[in-house]
C-alpha cells in the first residue's frame, strides 16, 4: 500500500499522480505500487512541488509495518529513535511586527 498527501502543489503534480494512483480526497493518493514506480513518483513531486509539501508512505517490513518521507515546508519533521521513525513537532514560529516586538 502506497499513500501520498500532498497541499498546495501545482496541478500538472496532480495530475501526474492521478495517473498512477486513485485520488480518494483532495490531495490525498492512494495504490498498490512496485518499489520502482513509487520511487519514481517521488522523484515527480520532488522536481515538481514548488512551494508545496508532501508526505508518502508505504507499506514495508519494519518494526513499525510502515516507513515515509517528508518533502518541502512542514511543521511536521521525520526523527529516528531507537530504530523507529516518528514525527517531531517544530515550533510554530511567531510574526513579529516590524519593531521586532
Amino acid at each position: 500500500m502506497l499513500v501520498i498527501v500532498v497541499e498546495n502543489v501545482p496541478p500538472r503534480l496532480r495530475g501526474r499522480l492521478a495517473v498512477w494512483l486513485i485520488e480518494i480526497r483532495a490531495g490525498v493518493y492512494v495504490g498498490d505500487l512496485s518499489v520502482k514506480v513509487r520511487e519514481m513518483l517521488w522523484v515527480a513531486c520532488e522536481k515538481g512541488i514548488e512551494d508545496g509539501n508532501a508526505i508518502m508512505a508505504w507499506s514495508t517490513n519494519t518494526e513499525s509495518g510502515f516507513d515515509f518521507l517528508t518533502l518541502g515546508k512542514n511543521r511536521r519533521l521525520p526523527v529516528e529513535f531507537d530504530g523507529l521513525k516518528l514525527v517531531s513537532f517544530s515550533p510554530v514560529e511567531d510574526e513579529k511586527d516590524d519593531n521586532g516586538l
